[in-house]
């Protein structure tokens, strides 16, 4: 018989290997007690440590003339001219998500709100991109239907506009949803300030929520290792307050502009144990926790759980001591918590007190600095990693048919049951908001700036399946297409990179190339990185997501008044398509549809791509064209498609020159194409403008049909069964 498994060791449990362990042992010189090795589990977890990516994401562009703040703070910012500067940033809430959507959504908008006014900003507008499992399967439509619910519960209720978003299903995605949120915030630029603590002697002061169990062990149970439905995980979700977060918001920025502060961080993963150890690292300094003077929540927690607690709404500050009554007065005016808990040091250690007692002493360096990077093993895999996904369109079906199927799947059809419960016009600011446009559309007035920000959030990891590199490029170029279409110039971008477990040799392939494709379109367009977030091990027995970088990007354009609108304006205008568009069929959305998942992409020119979004951007700026909608999922024909539903208004076209083979014509994909409309007596112009970097002349407005010839293939499809489809194709799976 067998005996008794042996006990695994505490470090393994906490996610720790035995050489990391090892390491902790040879820093701290002697074994670590319970504190110690809880605070460095976190510490060197995957969420907080980025021990399998920092290295790959040193490869991505950091610099850019309008850069202000960039990489290593708690959100990136730009300037956006008249003093202003524009903080954002994409963070994940993944792991929560699948195991509680709920509250695992809200309090991932929670927590990249605090990111964002950690730095002075105030949250103007959210953004959100979400992955899940295909809508037939109930587990799906839960996770769907709890997490917007959750996303609109946080947001609305704090009274930050929800402005933009995507949603895609896929099966990779059925047991591990992603989801990611945006926030960008607007300030004066003199009001940013740094994470670093700073001043031997000042005030460590907490203010917020009070700290209790709930999120103990979040970034290391969920987010640094794979999802398994044996373990109840749902403890280490954290539970949100937006109501509480409002409050937060407003006292510190209230602290900021009285000029109160040296420092400032918000409290997310890891808690108190990340917040104090970052800012220690960045200022050079030590800091000193008295747990005992945390405001608990429950009573009797362990100073281990004070330490390493993730509960929500709760910020981290330096003051200097004659300062100290002046903020406390602040927090109580708010009706906010505040409680000074430590000091900072010359020590450059993190030391945990109870009773008067040390109960935990650690180097900083050794917390922050010396996280062990590891070097991925990368390695193309010979045979596919994914299955095939379902077949829904038949080969062969007429074109029309094909359209209609497309239109109505559930990675195009509206998703106007989302966003519909988000409040997308709070705050005054939004022009274009989700569903009227390819970009949201911010103005600057109410701010004291002159013009407008664009904003946008991107993915496709079906095609970054096909192709890592080139999928990754693609990502970042459609963000920026999708701008171009306000004519705004993108200044900046954040990522969320997320991928399956990197110590797998192709999981680590696909990351590597992504990084490198990303590192590429930026370059080509002159976007620095300014920041984002690293989610692994997003997989499960049944394998690893599609691989999944999400990038958003804030452009500024001029006068937001009389942008084109997507859909169509007047019958008798010309309908154009500008752009080195080369459509092809892999990796497309009727690829999908017909159960089929290629290979590789056709390669893209970065040098004729970044070429035509300056001319298209330039277009927009000038106003001569009357409307405009990027080439994306489905092709030229879903563009077209789109545009007149948006408009009531039909078009009859000729797509034969886009390709030799109807098909491809109709519904291949690829980067740069933007069809537009403009008044017959513009065309020319147009033309003579987009000539250099590729223009093609399709027809005109008019009609209640959508009439289209592309070769050997042709649809004729009224625009009244064209919107049903539309408007159906995701609401009737949720009734």
């Amino acid at each position: 018989m067998n005996g008794p498994a042996a006990p695994t060791a505490p470090h393994r449990e906490l996610g720790l290997t035995d050489h990391e362990y090892e390491l902790i042992v040879d820093k701290l010189g002697r074994e670590p007690n319970g504190v110690e090795l809880a605070i460095f589990s976190l510490m060197w977890s995957e969420h907080c440590g980025y021990k399998h990516s920092k290295k790959q994401l040193r490869k991505l562009p950091t610099e850019g003339p309008a850069l202000v703040m960039g990489p290593g703070e708690n959100a990136g910012a730009v300037d956006v001219g008249s003093g202003l500067a524009v903080a954002f940033k994409v963070e994940s809430h993944n792991h929560p998500s699948a195991v509680e959507p709920f509250q695992g959504a809200a309090t991932g908008v929670g927590g990249i709100l605090r990111d964002v006014f950690a730095i002075g900003a105030r949250p103007i507008a959210t953004l959100n991109s979400l992955r899940f499992g295909e809508l037939d399967s109930p587990r799906s439509r839960y996770l769907l239907d709890r997490a917007v619910a959750g996303i609109g519960h946080y947001g609305n209720s704090i009274g930050v506009a929800t402005v933009g978003g995507e949603i895609y299903f896929e099966p990779s995605y059925e047991h591990n949803c992603l989801v990611n949120a945006m926030c960008l915030g607007i300030a004066p630029k003199e009001r940013l300030i740094r994470s670093a603590a700073a001043g031997v002697g000042n005030h460590v002061v907490l203010f917020g929520a009070l700290t209790g169990r709930d999120g103990i062990g979040g970034a290391s149970v969920l987010a640094s290792a794979e999802l398994d439905d044996a373990v109840d995980k749902r403890p280490s979700v954290q539970i949100g307050d937006p109501f509480e977060e409002k409050k937060l918001l407003e006292t510190s920025l209230e602290l900021l502009d009285r000029g109160l502060l040296r420092s400032l961080q918000d409290l997310g993963a890891a808690g108190l144990t990340s917040s104090a150890s970052e800012m220690a690292s960045g200022g050079k300094v030590g800091i000193d926790i008295d747990i005992d003077r945390v405001p608990l929540r429950e009573p009797g927690m362990e100073p281990f759980e004070i330490m390493i607690s993730e509960s929500q709404e709760r910020m981290l500050c330096v003051v200097e001591p004659d300062k100290l009554d002046e903020v406390l007065a602040v927090c109580e005016k708010w009706e906010v918590r505040a409680t000074a808990i430590g000091v900072v040091t010359d020590t450059r250690r993190l030391r945990v007190l109870q009773g008067g007692e040390i109960v935990g002493d650690m180097p900083v360096e050794a917390l922050v600095d010396d996280c062990p990077l590891y070097d991925l093993e990368p390695d193309e895999p010979d045979e596919p990693i994914y299955e095939p996904p379902p077949a829904r369109i038949a080969a062969g079906a007429p074109a029309g048919d094909t359209l209609l199927g497309l239109i109505g799947a559930y990675n195009i059809a509206s998703k106007r049951w989302a966003y519909e419960q988000y409040d997308t016009l709070v705050g005054s600011r939004t022009t274009t908001r989700a569903g009227a446009g390819d970009c949201a559309v911010l103005s600057l007035d109410p701010d004291g700036g002159e013009g407008a920000i664009a904003v946008a959030i991107d993915g496709n990891g079906r095609r970054v399946a096909c192709d890592p590199y080139t999928g990754a490029v693609e990502a970042v170029l459609e963000c920026a297409q999708n701008l171009a279409c306000a004519g705004a110039e993108p200044l900046g971008l954040t990522n969320c990179l997320n991928f399956g477990n990197p110590e797998k040799p192709h999981i680590a392939w696909q990351f590597v190339r992504a990084v490198e494709g990303i590192a590429a379109g930026c370059t080509a367009l002159g976007v620095p990185v300014t920041g984002g977030n690293v989610s692994l091990y997003n997989e499960g027995l049944e394998g690893p997501i599609y691989p999944s970088p999400i990038v958003g990007m804030v452009g500024k354009l001029g006068d937001p008044a009389d942008l084109p609108a997507m859909g169509w304006q007047r019958e008798g205008d010309a309908i154009l398509l500008i752009g080195p568009f080369a459509p092809a069929l892999a990796g497309s959305e009727l690829e999908k549809q017909r159960g089929e998942l290629s290979r590789g992409l056709p390669a893209v020119d970065l040098e004729a791509q970044a070429a035509a979004h300056a001319l298209v951007r330039s277009l927009v700026a000038e106003r001569l064209v009357s409307s405009i909608h990027d080439v994306a999922d489905g092709g030229a024909a879903v563009a077209l498609a789109e545009c007149s539903i948006a408009s009531g208004l039909g078009a009859r076209v000729n797509l034969s020159a886009l390709s030799e083979e109807g098909e491809v014509a109709l519904f291949g994909e690829g980067p740069g194409g933007w069809v537009v409309s403009v008044p017959p007596e513009g065309a020319d112009r147009v033309v003579r403008a987009a000539t250099p970097v590729g223009i093609f002349e399709l027809g005109q407005v008019g009609g209640d049909r959508l009439v289209a010839a592309a070769s050997a293939a042709s649809l004729a499809v009224s625009v009244s069964e064209l919107r049903d489809a539309y408007e159906a194709g995701v609401a009737d799976r949720l009734r």
